[in-house]
């Protein structure tokens, strides 16, 4: 495993590296039955999906309509046509909860002396709620959306945007994601990349290697020490 050294901050893709995208659909579980856990890998699907073919259409929208869109598309996918439980569902993605190790974590990285920042797709709104809703406000030094330059990971210019917010190289930031083809799409644009392969996935044929690979973010502090 390379070292990871000289950084300065530590910036975080949010939905599935600090949030539990399927939290939501888990919730309804009740009201899905054995279609939650398709539902919900559907709409996480078709949500990145669309981030990435819109990019190359050059028709931004922000996240919360993708996620909408990915939504109505898993739902008629698996047949249920019920506007409570998309209201339900929509609801929840406002409020994921924070995987357990989270908020130790960045207060150790605080303490450290690194900057805390999220770097995400997920618009203002999206991003300040489930910030709020999982406790973690005082463990963040910043929030930084796609909305801002219009355009969706793993395109440069969303990389670059946070290099110039801080004001840093892009080798003094690692960059913590669990979608392998952000955590590539990192680590080609010149970011310091931890992997948190959460979910097992196979890497990606992809030009930009992570430098370390963690099934969570609890061992990242010592991987930096």
């Amino acid at each position: 495993m390379a070292e990871i050294s000289n950084i300065k901050a530590c910036v975080f893709d949010a939905y599935g590296t600090l949030f539990d995208v399927h939290a939501a659909a888990a919730a309804c579980r009740d009201m899905l039955g054995d279609k939650a856990d398709r539902l919900s890998a559907i709409w996480r699907q078709k949500q990145l999906e669309y981030t990435w073919l819109r990019s190359l259409m050059g028709a931004y929208e922000d996240f919360w309509r993708l996620t909408q869109d990915g939504l109505d598309y898993a739902m008629e996918t698996v047949e249920i046509d019920d506007p409570h439980i998309r209201e339900t569902l929509l609801g929840l993605y406002w409020e994921l909860s924070a995987y357990e190790e989270v908020p130790t974590v960045l207060s150790q990285l605080q303490q450290m002396g690194l900057k805390t920042v999220i770097l995400s797709n997920g618009s203002p709104d999206m991003l300040n709620a489930a910030v709020k809703s999982a406790g973690i406000s005082d463990f963040l030094d910043g929030i930084h959306s796609v909305s801002d330059v219009g355009i969706f990971k793993p395109d440069p210019r969303v990389y670059q945007m946070t290099v110039d917010k801080l004001n840093i190289a892009p080798s003094e930031i690692c960059f913590m994601s669990s979608n392998a083809w952000d955590a590539a799409g990192a680590a080609y644009f010149g970011y310091q990349v931890v992997w948190i392969n959460r979910f097992g996935q196979t890497a990606e044929r992809l030009p930009g290697k992570p430098q370390a690979i963690l099934s969570s973010l609890h061992d990242l502090p010592a991987l930096l020490k």
